[in-house]
């Protein structure tokens, strides 16, 4: 039984379809299959982890950027995946698929930091739970932040947990270490003093500025300085790599290095671009297993692999039969060929709430091709977030956006965005020219906009709903949710998805939406009116009736396409679900269009009205921004 999965889940066009099939013949979950191998005979597996750092800066990488003799000694003795994606470009979110080999947005985990963290179905583990199982002693040493509940995982778990602790030295480890935050968005959080008193290793005359970026003093400090902060999480890699031969750990142990996610100059993290998606990853297998590994020692690897394949990976390694549930598929181990590796050549990803920013965007590449759907492209990329914006060369964009000192391609951050967009990153790697309304590309706009499509709803997708929908109704068991809404998701996805086609093509569908009796299909209907803009005009009085909707979030839609369109003041129904809903996301919501509204449009906010009954970290830093011009 366990091979016919296998099978499948090889010649299965979309890897993540097969549990649904799985359902519906009523066949259980695949259970975790004791090895042959016996314990002692296992790998060690040791998976460091640094943050917010993306492929273009490291030289191993990427021409200019730093050199990190730690990591590419490691290179060197083993595998280097030239392709590898996180499937979000923020950590807690990109965290939680690879600890469950999920997709994100399938288990109601997609928005940064949860709310209220997730309960994963029964029978659904991290996949440390399972090494665990089979006789590993698990090791966390640092940061975690996932959005689900974790069970029972670690043996060890701390910023002193150690592979030192297992009961003796014939027991299998796997230890995971963050490599600490040197590489994270805070260590750009320097200010003006430093910048004009503090050298760099790096030569700031010499970095690459990227295409989007203005050519500043500052822009080319903040670059210099992560690129030395890169030399500092080769040194914790190198401290690793020396307890490990020092305890002779090294013939017995495979060690992964990667990156959390893309970062950390602006448009990167939090961002579906490649900056906030393409990922350093590096495996060392030593000689002992190179059985595991189909590549020579050295190779550079073309082939695709993203976060929801490193769990599977790793059980894969350590002998460990894999759990049907899980999207990802090995790129190491037992019966993994290097050709099939190589024929991988597409990536999922998607994003969503960052702290206090919503929007909702999936993006899809296939080879050399990149498609991005904005769900809400009348934000802007650069709507203010907090923790963004603390960043100096953050604010000094924003500040020649607004004095009109940008080219097009550097104001295009600032500006609203298209519903889709296509790029072909062979010749434009740095995603400044956006192909979808060339006539040239519209079989491949096509064809990617339909993979993409089938992603969504194959899964399926929860970020249809609004995120205080999720966590009153899903958080506690996202499988039965998806299960009962999957016809219903299809129809948001339908609503959703009139905005790429003409207007005339699709008005009367438009009204029908506004009009259902779904309170989701008006949510959405309203944010396609948004998307049309002076296009939907004729939608005003519908959208008036809608500011009196007995839903908070449609409601808040029905403001803002108000908003958009300029009829009328959106401001009062705002400060009404802001000073009554006792409910976070919701406020959050309101907050984020009252934001857009007041810096994009020129709405004006009176900070005296915005009274929360309900508080947070996210809300105050919305109504401190409110509250001041920046």
């Amino acid at each position: 039984m366990i091979n016919m999965y296998v099978e499948f889940e090889k010649n299965i066009q979309y890897k993540h379809l097969y549990w649904i099939v799985t359902l519906l013949l009523l066949i259980p979950v695949v259970s975790i299959a004791n090895s042959s191998t016996e314990v002692h005979d296992r790998p060690n597996i040791v998976l460091l982890v640094s943050e917010d750092n993306s492929v273009h800066y490291m030289v191993h990488f990427s021409p200019g950027g730093a050199k990190t003799p730690n990591i590419e000694t490691l290179a060197e003795a083993g595998i280097t995946f030239d392709r590898a994606f996180s499937n979000s470009p923020v950590c807690s979110v990109a965290r939680s698929a690879v600890m469950n080999g999920v997709y994100a947005p399938r288990t109601a985990t997609h928005h940064h930091r949860a709310i209220e963290k997730v309960t994963m179905p029964e029978g659904w583990e991290m996949f440390p739970h399972y090494l665990r199982e089979q006789g590993y002693f698990t090791v966390v040493n640092g940061k975690k932040d996932f959005n689900m509940m974790e069970g029972n995982v670690w043996d060890e778990d701390g910023n002193e947990a150690h592979w030192n602790s297992r009961p003796n030295e014939n027991t299998p480890f796997f230890y995971m270490e963050q490599t600490g935050p040197d590489t994270h968005e805070s260590r750009l959080h320097f200010n003006e003093e430093t910048f004009r008193t503090q050298s760099t290793v790096h030569d700031p005359d010499e970095v690459e500025v990227f295409p989007y970026f203005p050519d500043t003093e500052l822009l080319r400090y903040t670059h210099a300085t992560y690129l030395d902060r890169h030399l500092d999480i080769d040194k914790k890699v190198g401290q690793v790599l020396t307890e490990l031969e020092k305890d002779g750990l090294m013939e017995n142990t495979i060690i992964i290095y990667y990156g959390d996610h893309g970062g950390v100059l602006p448009r990167s993290k939090g961002y579906v671009y490649e900056s906030g998606l393409h990922v350093p990853l590096v495996v060392y297998i030593p000689e002992k297993f190179k059985h595991l590994s189909p590549f020579k020692p050295g190779s550079r690897v073309k082939g695709f692999v993203e976060f929801v394949d490193l769990g599977p990976t790793i059980l894969n390694l350590a002998g460990v039969g894999l759990p049907a549930h899980m999207d990802g598929v090995p790129f190491l181990g037992k019966d993994v060929s290097a050709e099939q590796v190589n024929e991988r050549d597409e990536t999922f990803s998607y994003a969503d709430r960052f702290d206090e920013k919503y929007d909702m965007v999936r993006a899809l590449r296939k080879g050399d091709y990149k498609y991005i759907r904005n769900f809400h492209p009348f934000y802007p990329d650069g709507l203010w977030n907090r923790y963004r914006y603390i960043q100096l060369a953050y604010r000094q964009w924003r500040d020649a956006y607004k004095d009109g000192e940008l080219n097009s391609v550097q104001r295009h951050f600032f500006e609203e965005r298209q519903p889709e967009a296509l790029y072909d990153i062979s010749s434009d790697p740095h995603e400044t020219k956006n192909l979808a309304d060339d006539p040239e590309y519209a079989e491949v706009l096509e064809e990617m906009r339909s993979r993409l499509r089938l992603r969504m709803r194959s899964m399926p997708d929860l970020g249809l709903f609004p995120e205080s929908y999720l966590v009153k109704n899903a958080v506690q068991d996202p499988l039965s949710f998806a299960q009962k809404n999957t016809t219903r998701i299809t129809e948001l996805s339908d609503i959703a998805d009139l905005t790429l086609l003409p207007y005339e093509q699709v008005k009367s569908d438009l009204k029908l939406a506004l009009e259902a009796d779904d309170p989701l299909k008006r949510y959405w209907a309203l944010i396609s009116c948004s998307v049309f803009g002076e296009e939907a005009e004729e939608m005003i009085r519908l959208a008036k009736d809608l500011i009196y909707d007995g839903s908070p979030v449609v409601r808040i839609r029905a403001a803002e396409f108000l908003g958009i369109i300029g009829d009328g003041d959106p401001m009062s129904i705002l400060y009404d679900i802001v000073n009554t809903r006792n409910n976070e996301s919701d406020v959050l919501l309101a907050l984020n269009t009252m934001t857009y509204l007041r810096d994009h449009l020129g709405y004006e906010v009176n900070p005296g009205s915005i009274e929360p009954v309900v508080d947070s970290r996210q809300i105050g830093w919305r109504i401190e921004h409110l509250g001041n011009r920046e």
